[in-house]
């Protein structure tokens, strides 16, 4: 297809997941490419990955929605290299007067400094300790970690003060951390969440560019639950009409490896992600495109999305109702339905700094 009019036409875009770059919805100008007429070529050049550092004022950002499991998390980057396609986060680069597009997985801000922020935060008189979740937004555990490690820096905290935690990722670089996530684990501090989307390689590359391949996300669960670190396996986001047909053998892969819990998430399309998305569909996958789009109206009252709670993670009516059913059914099969216990809160302590009283007993 020809290359949208956002992107200079020497501009050589390689394993990403958008296929443009449109303006953010808060600028007041959009940019696009025109041919000013010069007839001088240009240098072909790569798009590369830029990461900036910001110095981050806060660490929690806290929620209230009735349909998340935790009602606080760290975000140790903004923007991520993985590229998924399908990123329900893409919107939130927007904010910082970037596109959605390909600005979200190629021009991402780490945020260093980040433990000491939250070790303030949470020695507070006031704090309340619960769960906090890492990896709700964009992945800790995307390419750049290797290099900043912020992630690292945050977990060094949590685990000094036995702080419970839940990671989401697709990264299998999580792996690296097992030497602080075992002991938490083994105290009943920590679990991780291994999404998996579909188990087609080549479809992956396409749809999640930059993550680790689906055969090394499944050893990434065999390896922890080896550690004795919990994961669950988390089959998100589901595209009906796409991936929808592998949700039992994705199931009993993740159990094979050593999952012990599971869940599912519908396709997620707000704001700039639909047109994205639609893009990539017609491009990528023209002859389903249209069954995925009717289907995802089906499921969301016509819609392409709908942003309720209650519903947006999961849909309405018979399509959502069928993957509803099927899920239980092969969780039920592949004994992913045990209830895992929850995250203990009662350890969490200041850690002992030098000059303290020690306690005799």
């Amino acid at each position: 297809m020809d290359k949208p009019p956002s992107l200079r036409p020497e501009l050589r875009v390689k394993a990403r997941g958008a296929l443009d770059n449109q303006t953010g919805r808060f600028e007041r100008e959009t940019r696009i490419v025109v041919d000013d007429g010069w007839d001088l070529p240009e240098e072909e050049r790569l798009l590369r990955t830029e990461v900036r550092i910001e110095r981050p004022r806060s660490a929690l950002s806290y929620n209230k929605s009735p349909d998340l499991p935790f009602d606080r998390s760290v975000n140790p980057y903004r923007g991520c290299e993985h590229g998924c396609v399908y990123c329900f986060a893409r919107p939130t680069h927007a904010y910082l007067n970037l596109s959605p597009g390909l600005d979200f997985e190629t021009r991402l801000i780490a945020r260093p400094g980040i433990g000491a922020v939250l070790e303030t935060e949470i020695g507070r008189k006031s704090y309340q300790v619960a769960p906090v979740a890492l990896g709700t937004n964009t992945d800790p555990y995307q390419p750049c970690e290797a290099e900043h490690r912020v992630m690292r820096e945050v977990l060094e905290v949590l685990a000094r003060w036995n702080h419970p935690l839940a990671i989401t990722t697709k990264g299998a670089m999580v792996e690296r951390d097992l030497d602080l996530l075992m002991p938490m684990a083994a105290q009943g501090l920590a679990r991780v969440g291994i999404s998996i989307t579909t188990l087609d390689a080549d479809l992956a590359r396409s749809l999640e560019p930059r993550c680790p391949s689906p055969a090394r996300r499944l050893q990434a669960i065999r390896r922890l639950s080896e550690a004795g670190v919990p994961v669950r396996v988390m089959v998100s986001p589901v595209i009906p009409g796409l991936t929808d047909h592998e949700m039992e053998t994705i199931l009993a892969a993740a159990r094979a490896a050593g999952a012990v819990a599971a869940s599912w998430i519908m396709l997620r399309l707000p704001m700039e992600v639909a047109p994205l998305m639609r893009e990539w569909l017609q491009a990528r996958v023209p002859g389903r495109a249209e069954k995925v789009l009717a289907r995802l109206r089906d499921v969301h009252g016509g819609k392409e999305y709908d942003a309720q709670w209650g519903r947006r993670m999961r849909g309405e009516g018979i399509w959502s109702e069928l993957i509803a059913r099927r899920f239980a059914m092969a969780c039920t099969r592949e004994g992913l339905t045990v209830p895992q216990p929850r995250l203990r809160c009662d350890l969490f302590a200041r850690p002992a700094r030098p000059g303290d009283q020690l306690a005799l007993f």
